[in-house]
């Protein structure tokens, strides 16, 4: 397996520059296409129930200032990812996230931003990253603000025997392949480690250099035993499952997947 195709969320916060910037350099590294893709939704007024009220001209002046962040951000994704060979633009008026899994049937991995506090974006231009793990069906790049370049010569699996972490392990083979050293990590109470070199083994097989690492519950959480573990280990990149659920219209995640998603400074592919 090899990625042909990446594809980035854009919108018009802080830190989405660096994030263009990021796609771009793996495109780059990886000799891939780069799609931006973004989408935002007019406040169109409403009046009484889902009807909108139709005001004319000042509907028209809204989709036109929609249209006009729109092509914004498409000369902002062009500028910042100039380096790359091979690009492609997709916009819409429409929910993000919605038209993000849309566009997801023509990629590889997708490229997210982890906002912060202070991000900016436009109302009607945010793509939810929960709602992105849970709705793209393809494998997700979290990327926290601020990060510019993910290497990924030094990865860590977060192991969980689960159908989501052996899912992302596989979406993340081309990067672990041209990893230098990636350490499958099982943080559990149990000293049998057979589990863990059984997915090193595996992993030798497809050309990649890993080692298997067990660690005991510290009092820590599992999310705060990945990050350390990274940071000892040199490594910018996690790869882990990501476990979730729908509640009406809320995703709600469980603990290792809400934590990293929320503190990791080191970008995280998760799938689920």
């Amino acid at each position: 397996m090899s990625y042909v195709s990446l594809m980035v969320a854009v919108d018009d916060g802080l830190h989405a520059p660096l994030r263009v910037r990021l796609a771009a350099d793996l495109a780059l590294r990886l000799g891939t296409r780069l799609v931006g893709v973004a989408a935002c939704q007019p406040d169109y007024p409403r009046g009484y129930g889902e009807t909108a009220v139709p005001m004319g001209m000042v509907i028209e002046e809204i989709r036109q200032a929609a249209l006009a962040r729109l092509a914004g951000l498409e000369q902002a994704f062009r500028d910042a990812g100039s380096r790359s060979e091979r690009v492609e633009w997709r916009s819409e008026l429409d929910q993000p996230v919605r038209f993000l899994a849309q566009q997801a049937r023509a990629a590889d991995l997708v490229v997210v931003g982890r906002y912060a506090g202070n991000e900016g974006v436009s109302p009607g231009a945010a793509v939810d990253l929960g709602d992105a793990l849970m709705r793209l069906g393809r494998p997700v790049l979290v990327v926290p603000p601020g990060v510019e370049r993910v290497a990924a010569r030094r990865v860590v699996i977060g192991w969980k025997n689960t159908p989501q972490t052996r899912r992302a392990v596989s979406d993340a083979m081309p990067l672990l392949r041209r990893a230098e050293t990636v350490e499958v990590l099982r943080v559990t109470e149990e000293e049998d480690v057979s589990e863990i070199e059984d997915v090193a083994r595996y992993l030798a097989l497809h050309d990649v250099r890993a080692a298997p690492r067990r660690i005991a519950p510290s009092g820590w959480t599992v999310a705060e035993e990945l990050r350390r573990a990274a940071v000892e280990a040199d490594a910018d990149l996690i790869v882990t499952g990501a476990y979730g659920y729908s509640r009406v219209r809320e995703w709600f995640f469980g603990g290792v997947t809400r934590d990293l998603l929320a503190e990791a400074s080191v970008c995280c592919l998760m799938s689920h």
